[in-house]
């Protein structure tokens, strides 16, 4: 039997479709119905993905991915919104979520998504940890550390630090970066990735505006530089 895949959704109609679609895939399915239930359950290990809608009883689906980040549990997250709004789907993309997909959708298009997310999520890992200046990175908990301490870094910018370690040394482009970290989101600009390069070097440099682990290649993109010893 399969890690299960947790559906949160507070309309059953949806939420039994859901389960039954992703069952007859191979998947197995936990079914939650409001937000603190799917934090409770989102806790729980063993979990390979989260869907998760952004309008739930008792807990915002944002609030729900907030502390689930918070808390560092990187299980990989599809944001379900009726909204429609770029600015719901922008925020949740920057409390950690891994996709989003509005509604009403196409199945067929959910379980081309789930499919990507999964795959990005067990890329191979270059290392399980690896210790490089004053960072210590781990793949497997994506985690990272400085001079002992945890930073608190959200899932997309652990994978793009993960993109561009694996490139170490070499210019990274931004259109490598969209397509392994973001996959297909047409939501994604250069803007987007420049943020998180942003918020990235606040978290792992000493001085932002002097980086020395991720470089500016002007007019091309981002080079991660392993310092001297």
């Amino acid at each position: 039997m399969s890690n299960p895949i947790l559906v949160v959704e507070d309309d059953e109609t949806l939420a039994q479709v859901l389960r039954k679609t992703l069952e007859s895939e191979g998947y197995t399915v936990r079914l939650a119905r409001d937000g603190r239930a799917a934090l409770e359950l989102g806790h729980e290990p063993g979990l390979q993905m989260i869907i998760l809608d952004l309008m739930l009883p008792r807990m915002s689906g944002l609030e729900v991915c907030q502390r689930l980040r918070q808390d560092n549990i990187s299980t990989p997250i599809i944001m379900l919104t009726a909204r429609g709004l770029d600015t719901d789907k922008v925020f949740g993309l920057r409390l950690g979520a891994d996709d989003y997909l509005s509604k009403p959708f196409n199945i067929d298009e959910l379980l081309a998504r789930i499919e990507a997310v999964l795959r990005r999520s067990t890329h191979s890992k270059p290392s399980q940890q690896v210790s490089v200046g004053d960072l210590h990175i781990d793949f497997q908990r994506m985690g990272v550390s400085k001079n002992g301490t945890r930073l608190d870094l959200s899932s997309r910018e652990f994978q793009v630090l993960e993109c561009l370690f694996r490139s170490a040394g070499q210019t990274v482009d931004r259109e490598k970066i969209y397509q392994e970290v973001w996959g297909y989101d047409t939501a994604v600009t250069n803007r987007t990735i420049d943020f998180h390069i942003a918020r990235l070097r606040a978290k792992i440099e000493d001085n932002p505006k002097e980086p020395r682990y991720i470089l500016t290649v002007h007019g091309s993109g981002y080079r991660f530089v392993v310092p001297e010893s």
